[in-house]
This record gives C-alpha cells, structure tokens and sequence, in this order.
C-alpha cells in the first residue's frame, strides 16, 4: 500500500484565518482536512506542524482508524479542542485520499448516501469598525441570497437596540430564513420582538460568567424552520 511522503499546514487570512491540512502520498494522491478553530487557528497549525505531521510520515493513509486511535491515545495532550480540530483534518484528509484511491465518494465508502441533498447556510454579519451594521448586514444578506442560500446565521450581541435592528434589517429584503448566533441570551432580547420577527431559530449562545462559560439552551422561535 501507499505511503504518507509529506504534509503541509496551509493557512490563508481572507478576512480571518482559515488553516488547511494537505496530506501527500507516494502515489501523487493528496487528502484535504479543515484544521481551522476559531479564534485559536494558529496554535492548531502549530500543533500540526510540530507534533503530528512527523507521525504520519511513513504510514499508510489507508489505516485510518489506526492513525486516529494513535493520535487520540497520545500519552501527552489528549483531547481538547487543538488536539481535536488537528486530528479531525487528519481523519479528512486521509478519507479524502482514500475516495480519490477507489474513485468513490465518502458517503458510498461509508456505506452509502441517504439524502440526496442538503440544505446549507451561510454565516456571516461580523462586525466591521467604521460601517454601519444595520445597512452593512441587510446589503450582506441580499448578497447571500443571489449566492443561492436561502439560510443565513447572523452574529448579535451588540447591544439590545442594534441588535434588533440588525435582524429586521436582515428580513426586509429577499426570502430569506434567519439563524443568529450571540453571546447575549436571546430572551434580553424580547420574546415578543423574536416572535413578531418570525426568526427559524436562535443558534446555541454561550454566556460568559466570570472564569466560566456556559452553553444556553435556546427556544425556537417562529414558524421559518430548517429542516
């Protein structure tokens, strides 16, 4: 069987760093993995770089389980969201390898697809020094919507007045179901202003209180949802 003869850690910076995984074997075949965490994208490329990419050199990208079990059973640092995002763009790209080596999709090496398609959203409406937010994320939004995407997660947390605004400014323009995602606890926000705005649903937030943070279990609100 093959063998892994190289990898590299690829990190681009459109707006906010992304890192990808490029895993090379002897037979010309190269695997994709999304190695990217938000907010610490740098130390797992570091991670990668320096302690998993000189393991995988000489194996064979076909062991997956083998190679996942190896780095998850590490004597040092296991688990956590870095060993974790780096071992799950290794556990990528090494199926990425392996469907290009049989010319099968993942989905059928895996037993085979049940849906024929799925309905994805876009995530976007960060916030930009010097442009006003309300404007600036109802012309994102209408962007979207000619992109194809019919779906749109958008950040809160602004402020309660900015925040409203910003999610009606959201629903003005063409068809389109809204997500949004905060560090704010949606019920600030107004069960009766997120029942009128008709919203698909509110995306999980996360409070911080002091040292710790916790996960707020949100309700759905409207009648737009997913499915």
């Amino acid at each position: 069987m093959p063998k892994i003869t190289g990898a590299k850690v690829i990190v681009t910076c459109p707006g906010r760093n992304f890192v990808t995984l490029k895993i090379e074997t002897e037979e010309g075949v190269y695997g994709l993995g999304d190695a990217t965490l938000n907010g610490r994208e740098l130390s797992v490329a570091s991670y990668l770089q320096d302690h998993v990419i000189p393991c995988l050199i000489g194996r064979d990208p076909h062991q997956i389980e083998d190679i996942w079990q190896y780095l998850y059973r590490g004597a040092y640092w296991r688990r956590g969201p870095v060993t974790m995002r780096a071992i799950a763009a290794v556990d990528m790209a090494l199926w990425d390898i392996k469907g290009k080596h049989y010319s099968a999709s993942i989905s059928m090496l895996l037993g085979g697809r049940w849906r024929e398609s799925v309905r994805a959203y876009a995530t976007g409406s960060f916030k930009r020094d010097g442009v006003d937010r309300v404007s600036d994320n109802a012309s994102e939004m209408a962007e979207r919507r000619a992109d194809g995407f019919h779906a749109c997660k958008i950040k809160i947390g602004f402020g309660e007045t900015r925040d409203l605004a910003t999610l009606r400014a959201a629903l003005t323009g063409p068809a389109v179901t809204v997500l949004f995602d905060g560090d704010v606890e949606p019920k600030k926000l107004g069960d009766e202003h997120l029942v009128d705005l008709d919203l698909a649903y509110a995306v999980t937030c996360h409070k911080c209180q002091g040292s710790s943070a916790k996960r707020i279990v949100v309700p759905i609100y409207g009648s737009r949802l997913l499915d």
